[in-house]
């Protein structure tokens, strides 16, 4: 077996893989790097994958050692052809140390550059540690220092992820996580970012898993008696406010950063046209959602009739409760590269700043509604969701127009729009990828 076809065995199986359920028919090693000789030795590959008519490039940091100890055993890949057995070396802290080095020095090692942003400071004697629940990168935290981001397909092009934090630290915003470093290479020609280094956010906090607490809370006490969102020990309502003005504080800066547009009149309505072919697309796809035709088509309608031009600006375009963590001293937004499906193009393309409003309040809805599946039937703990939901739209909202944001109160029917259109587009994802979760995004529009 060749080692092509030890890695065509070997990819399917990984989580941040995105061919699932098709077979792969060819892979092709099309960059080939000797990072390090002798044993443990390490090798970076990108590998061109062909499904159907699709072709992604995946990269694969490869270690190679005669004998695999045990605690990386369960990152085999297979035999190499000079006879060692080959496995991912992300997950070896002796060999990405020497990742975290290469990026502290600069320089260069064949097809791959490794640079170290102005002024950062990074710190290299120290252990890696994969982190675990990402689903299409990898990630290694060394200590509580720093955070290295690979991204396993990657693009060419500039990258969201590296191009917009950059930007906005230099702005000196308080909501990004500092960019020490990054990794990059050519693809097609083009400059291609395969890592980045940022600065570790101690004693943080995720979104969605405070979010996810102050629900649990709230369903325990309904199930007992009748309580307010606002009476329940979890009450996140604060918290959403000061989300809502730490968002309108990164969009003040990507304003500034990128610049804005203000598109014609006629702008408004193709926006509605793309909201009413996603729509049905979704009902060919999911036939249940055709009941829901008449509200979702009169929102996107409501929209079309709007007079008066568009403003647009750089936005983060996939912002929810899991990319934003709560630290000591507030709120910082992760992972700006946009849905990772989307071709580049259109994530890096101005956009309404109240989609990202729109992205959170559909993630505050998610967030009760996931725990309300373990509910079902029970209509008191239904309505102390549904009172949960509001209570933190109003308080993101209001917090996003206090800080300056576009006030979402003003802009109700374009709003609406960005909502019900983020919905839609729920029903096809989960359609897709988790149909146990079609409930969550179906349940939303019925009760819109």
């Amino acid at each position: 077996m060749t080692f092509e076809e030890t890695l065509a065995e070997w990819l399917p199986t990984q989580r941040w893989f995105a061919g699932k359920g098709a077979g792969i028919l060819d892979l092709a090693i099309i960059a080939d790097t000797g990072l390090v000789a002798g044993d443990p030795g390490l090798r970076h590959l990108i590998v061109a994958v062909s499904q159907g008519r699709s072709v992604d490039s995946y990269q694969i940091f490869v270690g190679l050692r005669a004998e695999v100890p045990d605690h990386l055993r369960h990152v085999l890949i297979g035999p190499a052809e000079d006879g060692r057995m080959a496995y991912d070396a992300l997950h070896d802290p002796q060999l990405t140390r020497l990742l975290l080095r290469a990026i502290a020095d600069g320089g260069r090692a064949g097809s791959l550059c490794f640079a170290r942003e102005p002024g950062a400071e990074v710190e290299t004697d120290l252990d890696s540690l994969v982190l675990t629940g990402e689903q299409s990168n990898t990630s290694l935290m060394f200590g509580e220092v720093s955070i290295l981001k690979v991204f396993r397909r990657p693009s060419p092009g500039p990258n969201p992820d590296l191009e917009v934090p950059r930007a906005l630290a230099r702005l000196g915003s308080t909501h990004v996580a500092e960019p020490l470093g990054w990794i990059e290479t050519r693809l097609g020609g083009a400059p291609t970012v395969l890592g980045i280094l940022s600065s570790y956010l101690r004693a943080a906090s995720d979104g969605w898993s405070l979010a996810a607490t102050s629900v649990r809370d709230l369903y325990a006490s309904a199930e007992t008696g009748e309580v307010t969102a606002a009476d329940a020990g979890g009450d996140f309502a604060g918290e959403a406010y000061r989300l809502g003005e730490a968002t309108a504080e990164v969009h003040r800066d990507l304003a500034g950063a990128f610049g804005t547009e203000d598109l014609p009149a006629e702008a408004i309505s193709r926006l509605a046209d793309e909201m009413f072919s996603r729509l049905d697309m979704a009902i060919a796809t999911v036939p249940e959602l055709c009941r829901h035709a008449d509200l979702l088509g009169g929102a996107f309608s409501e929209l079309a009739k709007l007079d008066g031009s568009l403003t647009v600006q750089r936005v983060h375009g996939d912002y929810h409760l899991g990319q934003v963590m709560r630290t000591q001293t507030g709120w910082v937004v992760l992972d700006f590269e946009g849905e990772p499906a989307t071709p580049l193009a259109q994530r890096r393309a101005p956009a309404p700043a109240l989609r990202d409003v729109a992205g959170m309040l559909r993630s505050f809805d998610y967030a009760a509604r996931h725990q309300l599946m373990a509910h079902s039937g029970d209509e008191r703990v239904h309505q102390a969701a549904l009172e949960w939901v509001r209570r933190n739209q109003d308080a993101f909202c209001s917090g996003y127009a206090a800080a300056g944001g576009i006030d979402p109160g003003t802009h109700a029917i374009l709003l609406r729009a960005l909502v019900l259109d983020k919905a839609v587009y729920e029903v096809m994802y989960e359609a897709r990828n988790r149909p146990s979760w079609l409930a969550i995004p179906l349940g939303s529009i019925a009760d819109a």
